[in-house]
C-alpha cells in the first residue's frame, strides 16, 4: 500500500512556510535541505526544516489536504504546527546522516 504525506517546511527564522505532498517524506525533506529543486520556493526562502507532517491514506485525500492547507491563513498553519511540534524542531533532523547533507 502506497503512503502519502502532506507536510510543512519552514526556514530557520520561521518567516516562510511551504506546504507540499509526497510519497517519500524522508527523501523529499532531504532534497529540500540540499536545495535540489532549482528555482523552487523552498530553495529561494531556505525552507529546510520539516515542522509538520500528516500521513494520508490515498492520493486524492492527500492532494485535497495539500490544497486546503495552502489556502489556510498563516495563523491557522501555526496552530497546526504548534499542536504537533510546539518547539518547531526539525522533525527530519535525525532521519538523515550528516553525509547526506553534504
Amino acid at each position: 500500500m502506497k503512503r502519502y504525506w502532506v507536510y510543512i517546511m519552514t526556514n530557520k527564522r520561521h518567516t516562510a512556510r511551504y506546504v507540499g505532498m509526497t510519497t517519500d517524506l524522508d527523501l523529499r525533506s532531504l532534497k529540500h535541505k540540499n536545495g535540489v529543486y532549482e528555482n523552487a520556493f523552498t530553495k529561494k526562502y531556505k525552507c529546510s526544516k520539516l515542522v509538520w507532517y500528516e500521513e494520508q491514506s490515498d492520493l486524492e485525500t492527500a492532494l485535497r489536504q495539500e490544497r486546503r492547507l495552502k489556502r489556510w491563513r498563516r495563523e491557522w498553519k501555526e496552530q497546526l504546527i504548534n499542536a504537533m511540534n510546539p518547539e518547531w524542531k526539525d522533525l527530519s533532523e535525525e532521519w538523515h546522516d550528516k553525509r547526506d547533507l553534504e
